[in-house]
């Protein structure tokens, strides 16, 4: 068979990206917008009078009707008309502009050394979760109405929706029970996103539906420690809500010519939008449930300033007292923190109403310690230190709106009431986490008199003295004040001891002492592993467990090294099951890695397989939860510790590799070029570690990829000679390869997963620069070495799939600029630039790989090769036709030749050649192309007889 030159073609890698993408379908401005009217169809002639004059309308007419309240049902918008003849580009523009202006005007309310509410939600909802089953009442929806409303009259739609509203008022809803806490966030979160699809097409009425549906659950405290939680993810949607409908009204005052100043009025407004705006408070008024009415109304209380300067310092003391109608106190307290939220997002300047929702809660403090809480917490089996942790959250958002900017006359008042309550903790503790640190460090002893005379039941006093000493810390205290402060917070602290860890140490103890003489214990493993596991179900804070003094020894009875480590198993267990955050204490770090060395100390040759994959995962997710910030070289030392003390277990050292992998990667984002000399130590540290790791390893294909992966953080590292040296390991282990692998127990094949991964590596070596010593491609040369002295399966062909993926790199390779690149490494394109030298290399290689196949496909000319050979005559041709410069006349003709194999002996797949000509007209078609054209001609397709 006559040799082929090669000759890549050029390249234009962001012109077939942009062919690849979606084409774009024009729209016209008025098919989409917003605003566009509905068009109303009326079924008979009617005469309108309107001021003595008189008009008709022919039957099935169309026209636009504005009606405001249907314009809120239906997203009509009486500025419609004028929208659709508007330059959509300037009304885009002016309403971004008003905007922009209204939220800066917005965010310029409060100011910075205000905390928003977004920075406390996050700390709510991780901090206040249940293990118990949640139940949800789920609106199925009403169909009614919603055929055929095209064709309704403008009256009878009204109506319809009108109806639809009280339908679901009435009970058209389905209880979901059972639900889990995720459950539970998943069935908000897609309530919150149903929300916005509604309003985004256009069905107000839905959306209403929805919010009022949220906002009924939060009437229900049948799951009470759940309550703060709930509370923020209802709060999420109905600020979704309010938003909307203040971004809806105020598109109504925007078009292309005007736009609402920064402190606009209700002047400015025009009446579309206030008539707009009065219906929405109009149909919420109509809600009969107080809970929803009251918290739908404050979530669109901004709305207001459409309608009057004095809208909202009226509505905010009618909602105060709308709030003495809930009866459950937790329900009411954060009903006041919600008010007391929006009308810091609106009118900070009111504080006579937020002073109003504080005084109005003292007043009814006392329900707290009633009949009617006390006999709901015996119903749900919660005690009272348990029940007065959920109101802090909505306390402390309420004292923190009342005391912004406050004078220090207020926090006077605050403490007179707070005396006249009997000094209860939660309310003192409010007052002490809210107020200026100056204000509260000058009446340091009055607050001391104060913690001493509070009772202790549900909140301990040294609560309250550590919100003390945080002020402290923040504000000296009069000098003259500071050993009698000192003294007094003393004679707590020192009787401060966790009574818990107090009795259960006092327990093991005496379990040790009775069972140490002539080694009883060794008769009592099943009833001391029923002891260590009852201590770990209660003890998930693990710094507490471990610091319980009699803990570790306990351990030591377990002299059975196979109940010793199950011990260990549940232990660790336990650990990956409740520590939720990474961790650096030293005595969970020494307590555990004596746990994990025992159990790691058990494995010798006759442990099975499972056990060694259980033991491995305990003791990685052990490691994935050891974190040292930023102090990287802290890190690296665990691991090179961890290393040496696991090192039987292979999976346990691939993580190991892996996680410093990940460590340098960090390492060099997070510094970003500073101490640049030493981050760059530290970095071939960790690629030292991983080099000299991975040969420990006994899976072939395990250290292959770690090579592989290793060389990669190499040289996004520009560790170029290291990069060099895990890929020049890889490629000296490619012949190490068996034949045959055990996948799962099963001994399979290995040609597939060697493909596999040298596609993987050949994607690498694009962007891997040649060393100055070794000449031009030295890597791609060696690799090809390799895979021509492999010994490979008689009647395989991954080899030639394999040339053919090397076929593709150097025709990557010799393009002018490549595909990808690594941050400040500089690849073939940039050292050579075009060298024609090096393109010369490039196309002797292609030549050389280009005989081996077609070496390979006159081999398959047998009668049992014949479909193989086809396959790979067909898959040759199509590398060619992607990589090869076909304007080449002998290119040309060995794709025309390699064609005609394809359907020599009838074994081609026609549909997927029929398809690859239509490809080859339509490229044809392209400017560059055009030469494709006569090749497609001479391709013909042959039909089978």
């Amino acid at each position: 068979m006559a040799v082929f030159p090669w000759h890549s073609r050029n390249r234009n890698y962001k012109a077939e990206f942009a062919s690849c993408r979606l084409e774009a379908v024009p729209l016209e401005f008025g098919d989409y917008h917003p605003l566009k009217p509905i068009t109303v169809t009326e079924s008979k002639t009617k005469k309108v009078n309107r001021k003595g004059s008189t008009s008709s309308t022919s039957s099935s007419s169309s026209s636009s009707v504005v009606d405001p309240l249907s314009s809120v049902l239906d997203g009509t918008d009486p500025l419609s008309m004028f929208a659709a003849t508007a330059d959509p580009a300037a009304l885009a523009a002016a309403m971004d502009s008003s905007r922009r202006k209204r939220d800066r005007d917005d965010n310029s309310v409060v100011g910075s050394d205000f905390e928003p509410w977004t920075n406390k939600r996050g700390e709510i909802l991780a901090r206040y979760t249940t293990t118990e089953k949640l139940s949800i009442n789920l609106f199925m929806g009403s169909e009614k109405g919603k055929a055929g409303t095209a064709t309704l009259a403008m009256s009878e739609k009204v109506r319809t929706r009108l109806e639809e509203l009280d339908d679901f008022e009435e009970g058209s809803q389905k209880e979901l029970l059972n639900l889990t806490q995720q459950d539970y966030v998943n069935r908000i979160e897609e309530l919150n996103q149903s929300l916005k699809d509604a309003w985004a097409s256009d069905q107000k009425v839905k959306a209403l539906k929805i919010v009022i549906q949220c906002s009924k659950l939060l009437s229900d405290t049948s799951v009470i420690q759940f309550y703060p939680s709930k509370f923020v993810l209802i709060t999420d949607i109905l600020d979704t809500f309010g938003k909307l409908v203040y971004e809806r009204i105020f598109s109504m005052c925007v078009d292309s010519r005007s736009v609402l100043p920064d402190h606009f009025s209700p002047e400015n407004a025009n009446d579309t939008a206030k008539e707009t705006c009065l219906n929405w408070f109009f149909k919420i008024a109509s809600i009969r449930e107080l809970i929803p009415r009251f918290y739908v109304e404050a979530s669109i209380l901004k709305c207001n300033k459409f309608l009057s300067k004095t809208g909202i310092s009226e509505c905010l003391p009618r909602l105060t007292c709308m709030i003495r109608g809930i009866g459950d106190p937790l329900v009411s307290v954060y009903a006041r923190a919600y008010l007391c939220r929006v009308g810091m997002e609106v009118a900070p300047h009111l504080k006579e109403t937020l002073n109003k929702n504080f005084f109005d809660f003292l007043l009814t403090f006392k329900q707290i310690h009633g009949d009617t809480v006390q006999n709901q917490l015996v119903v749900q089996g919660v005690e009272l230190p348990s029940y007065l942790p959920l109101y802090p959250p909505a306390m402390d958002w309420i004292f923190q709106c009342i005391s912004y900017h406050a004078p220090e006359a207020l926090l006077t008042e605050m403490m007179e009431r707070c005396k006249k309550l009997g000094n209860n903790a939660l309310l003192l503790n409010s007052v002490m986490s809210a107020f200026r640190a100056e204000f509260i460090a000058t009446r340091s002893m009055d607050f001391i008199g104060m913690i001493k005379e509070c009772d202790e039941s549900g909140f301990p006093k040294h609560l309250l003295f550590r919100s003390l000493g945080l002020n402290l810390a923040l504000a000296d205290p009069p000098e003259s004040d500071r050993l009698q402060i000192l003294n007094e917070a003393w004679k707590v602290i020192t009787k401060l001891k966790n009574p818990q860890k107090r009795e259960v140490n006092t327990v093991l103890a005496d379990v040790i002492k009775h069972m140490t003489p002539d080694r009883a214990f060794e008769d009592s493993y099943p009833q001391l592993q029923l002891i260590i596991k009852k201590v770990i179900a209660h003890f998930h804070d693990f710094s507490v467990l471990f610091s319980v003094e009699k803990f570790l020894p306990f351990l030591d009875m377990f002299q059975k090294e196979s109940v010793r480590v199950e011990v260990c198993k549940c232990i660790m267990d336990a650990f990956i099951k409740h520590q939720q955050e990474p961790t650096k204490d030293p005595v969970i770090l020494n307590a555990l890695l004596h746990v994990c060395k025992t159990m790691h100390d058990s494995v010798n040759a006759l442990t099975l397989e499972d056990e060694k994959r259980m033991l491995s995962y305990l003791i990685n997710g052990f490691i994935k939860m050891v974190s040292f910030g930023r102090d990287f070289e802290q890190q690296l030392s665990f691991y090179v510790e961890s290393r040496s003390m696991f090192c039987n277990l292979e999976p346990v050292l691939v993580q190991l590799i892996h996680s410093v992998n990940r460590l340098a990667m960090e390492t060099r984002k997070v510094m970003k070029g500073n101490h640049s000399r030493k981050t760059a130590a530290f970095v071939r540290a960790c690629v030292a570690y991983c080099f000299i790791t991975i040969p420990s390893l006994a899976g072939i294909f395990t250290r292959l990829n770690l090579y592989l992966h290793s060389g990669q953080v190499a040289l996004a590292n520009q560790c170029l000679s290291q990069a060099d040296a895990f890929f020049k390991a890889a490629i000296s282990l490619v012949p190490e390869v068996p034949k045959m692998i055990n996948i799962d127990g099963k001994m399979r094949p290995s040609e597939s997963f060697l493909l596999e991964f040298l596609c993987n590596f050949f994607s690498t070596l694009l962007i891997v620069p040649d060393h100055p010593e070794h000449g031009v491609l030295f890597l791609v040369r060696e690799l090809l070495n390799v895979i021509q002295d492999y010994t490979w399966e008689d009647n395989s062909d991954e080899k030639i799939r394999i040339y053919t993926c090397v076929l593709h790199l150097l025709s990557a390779m010799s393009q002018e600029t490549y595909l990808y690149h690594i941050d400040k490494v500089d690849s073939n394109d940039s050292l050579y630039g075009g060298d024609s030298k090096f393109l010369a290399e490039n196309n002797k290689l292609c030549e050389t790989v280009m005989a081996q196949i077609l070496e390979h496909l006159k081999t398959l000319a047998k009668d049992e090769a014949l479909k193989r050979q086809s396959s790979l005559g067909l898959s040759f041709f199509n590398s060619i036709l992607a990589h090869g410069d076909l304007r080449n006349n002998k290119l040309n003709q060995l794709s025309v030749n390699l064609w005609h194999l394809a359907q020599r002996h009838g074994c081609a797949d026609t549909r997927t050649m029929v398809k690859t000509l239509e490809y080859i007209k339509k490229q044809s078609k392209q400017p560059d192309m055009t030469h494709l054209t006569e090749l497609a001609l001479r391709l013909p397709l042959q039909t089978r007889t």
